[in-house]
């Protein structure tokens, strides 16, 4: 299996098509957060979305918290899919895939010890994937992504070996250590943001990079499936 590649924190038609040119599956629009790298407003997630070609999904990143106010947020900026960054009430995520049954439900999940694995059964009949980050939601300040910190991948992985859903990878990677989660994770996806910029710009380079060493990890599973 072909691990897709969502790339995150896109701040610009250029940097769409920049994505999507490397071959991206996703791309990322981070909206208004607490916390955290890349938040563009609402204008400018609806212009980029409006850029990306089929079949690359245009995922719009929200920190709303109830039904309502994400069905509200995706009709203002229009994404093929949409992200809910916080650990929302399983009865909103219900109200949300009535609101929204066209439109792709990733639901975060924010990996701070094995108790996660316990949120699947309340999220999964609602959403389309998960996402596994490395955020801390509960703290004064809450981070809802874009830490550039590498979680538990022990649990992340028997998340995925529990999940009836696909699940994306995120949280620190980088084209240095994508192939060694893969490996040990095995996602559906994998998700990164910093670690393909620099100076806060998408870098051509490293996104390069980045892709070739998820394809390499690929090649490498498929090899020794096939032993």
């Amino acid at each position: 299996m072909r691990t897709r590649i969502k790339i995150c924190c896109i701040a610009s038609p250029a940097e769409a098509a920049l994505a999507v040119d490397h071959g991206a599956d996703a791309v990322g629009l981070v909206a208004a957060m607490p916390s955290g790298p890349g938040p563009i407003d609402d204008a400018l997630i609806a212009a980029i979305a409006a850029t990306v070609p089929p079949p690359v999904a245009s995922v719009l990143l929200t920190s709303e918290s109830d039904a309502q106010a994400i069905a509200a947020h995706v009709t203002r900026t229009r994404p093929a899919a949409v992200q809910i960054v916080r650990h929302i009430a399983p009865a909103e995520s219900a109200a949300l895939a009535r609101l929204l049954p066209l439109t792709r439900r990733i639901q975060v999940i924010h990996v701070e010890d094995a108790g996660v694995i316990d949120l699947i059964p309340a999220y999964a009949p609602h959403v389309d994937a998960f996402l596994l980050d490395s955020g801390r939601p509960g703290a004064a300040t809450p981070t809802l992504g874009g830490t550039g910190d590498v979680h538990d991948w022990a649990v992340s992985a028997a998340f995925v070996a529990a999940s009836p859903r696909p699940v994306f990878l995120a949280g620190g990677l980088n084209a240095g250590n994508v192939g060694a989660a893969i490996a040990q994770v095995r996602p559906f996806g994998v998700d990164i943001c910093s670690g393909v910029r620099t100076d806060g710009a998408l870098d051509p380079d490293k996104l390069a990079a980045f892709v070739a060493a998820v394809a390499a990890a690929d090649y490498s599973r498929s090899n020794s499936s096939a032993i």
